[in-house]
């Protein structure tokens, strides 16, 4: 018989995307995950639509690959939740070995969010159904091609290191302070968070001296 699950243990998942939204900026994701904001671009609307696209899409077969879509997954021992663009299973029924697909917009990136996010379905894959992932794929936008990711100790590391982060910064309301980068032009969250603006306010001292002074020239 199974143990009843545990509510505490539940209530603690954090959503996979986190991840990636923390390995790209950890404000951000504290921003969309503790504090709940949210502003779409035309780089986020384009991205919906294509996982709204692909969530529609019905199961397929096609000889020794059966293909689900939009599947639900989780994995206590990583302490994440989600739902998987596409898994395919390779192999018989009773011996199928999930391959995790994750569609993007855009190109290739030079940090390893995506990855991280993809390896994070290959565990909850592996708790579900007790197969080993070793490897899935990053289908982008351009160049319209799989980008195959093996499941190496050194990403397995980094996934379960970001995934304790997430855990921790989530659980304690944690919103970090901005730090300027030029990737902040392209976040969608930037009039909310004000990176510029932010970084290095202005002094207490420098802030009533100006105070002061508009009060004079009143």
């Amino acid at each position: 018989m199974h143990a009843p699950p545990d509510n505490a243990t539940e209530d603690a998942l954090v959503p996979i995307s986190a991840l990636q939204h923390h390995l790209f900026c950890p404000r951000q994701c504290a921003l969309i995950h503790v504090e709940r904001i949210w502003a779409e671009n035309g780089a986020t609307a384009e991205g919906r639509i294509l996982h709204e696209r692909v969530d529609d899409g019905r199961p397929d077969r096609r000889t020794g690959v059966r293909t689900v879509r939009a599947l639900t997954i989780r994995s206590l021992t990583l302490g994440v939740f989600g739902k998987a663009d596409a898994v395919e299973f390779h192999g018989v029924e009773t011996a199928a070995v999930p391959y995790p697909v994750e569609y993007k917009r855009g190109r290739p990136k030079a940090h390893r969010a995506d990855e991280v996010q993809l390896c994070a379905q290959a565990i909850c894959l592996e708790d579900m159904f007790g197969h080993s992932v070793p490897e899935g794929a990053l289908f982008y936008g351009q160049p319209r091609r799989r980008t195959v990711v093996v499941f190496d100790g050194a990403l397995r590391t980094l996934t379960e290191q970001t995934a304790r982060k997430v855990r921790a910064m989530i659980a304690d309301c944690l919103t970090p302070p901005p730090v300027y980068k030029a990737s902040c032009n392209q976040c969608s969250l930037q009039h909310a968070c004000q990176p510029r603006r932010l970084e290095k306010p202005p002094s207490i001292g420098r802030w009533f001296a100006t105070q002061l002074l508009e009060e004079d020239n009143a």
